[in-house]
């Protein structure tokens, strides 16, 4: 019996069926006996509505226009010459070797043994170091407060057994969340039913995310540049000439 809380959307919404970019499978890691967090979103199921996008920024009080994560849409031509629409869902990968971790001067960026790379706001000074380090482009300097910011995993809701906000507002069940050290974990047996399928975002980094994703088109090649629609739409309109 585990002495930590175990999230569920109701179990996981009795285990909704979900089944980046390089191959990549997850290791043991974490603390002996700990919870080690991680996601795996299957894009296959992303349909760019941009409710996580709203969910994380109302559970986290954001700023307008600054958002934890987001689904960035890409036109893609493919080797045939056919043209399509690409949905990827980007946030913090919380990394293994998390490059936003050394760079910081104050010491305020930390990962803890569960996984989660943070940030320890009485500590930021602002400087924006680690939001140039991330090749992720997952990190901004909060308008209101100052600090970098980025997303935690909703490690409030995580604490409290509840699961990260994105994944709780996702209404196509993309996103699953759940303890990579745990073998009987919902994400655990989904990662290995996809074996040799999972991939992740830029694999040439080499920080080991701890985001993982199925389906991703391999014309993406890894890339993390573009807009969501929620970007666009919450974009400041410019003044007309003469207002």
């Amino acid at each position: 019996m585990k002495d930590h809380p175990q999230p569920s959307r109701r179990t996981f919404l009795a285990a909704l069926p979900v089944v980046t970019a390089g191959l990549a499978a997850p290791a043991a890691r974490g603390g002996q006996g700990g919870p080690h967090w991680g996601m795996l979103i299957d894009t296959r199921r992303c349909i760019a509505c941009q409710a996580c996008t709203i969910g994380c920024a109302m559970e986290n009080a954001l700023p307008v226009g600054q958002f934890r994560t987001t689904v960035a849409t890409y036109a893609i031509t493919t080797g045939r010459g056919s043209t399509g629409t690409a949905m990827v869902p980007r946030t913090c990968n919380h990394c293994e070797e998390p490059p936003c971790v050394p760079v910081c001067p104050v010491g305020a960026t930390f990962k803890r043994e569960d996984g989660a790379v943070l940030v320890d706001g009485d500590k930021c000074v602002g400087c924006a170091y680690c939001v140039q380090a991330c090749p992720y482009e997952a990190r901004f300097i909060n308008h209101d407060t100052g600090k970098a910011d980025k997303c935690t995993f909703c490690s409030h809701r995580v604490e409290a057994g509840l699961l990260p906000a994105c994944v709780e507002t996702c209404v196509g069940g993309a996103r699953l969340f759940g303890d990579l050290n745990d073998a009987g974990s919902e994400i655990s047996r989904r990662m290995k039913a996809a074996a040799g399928r999972t991939s992740v975002l830029k694999p040439e980094a080499g920080t080991r995310p701890n985001v993982f994703y199925i389906g991703l088109d391999n014309e993406l090649d890894g890339r993390v540049a573009g807009e969501s629609a929620a970007e666009m739409m919450w974009r400041p309109a410019r003044p007309t000439q003469g207002a």
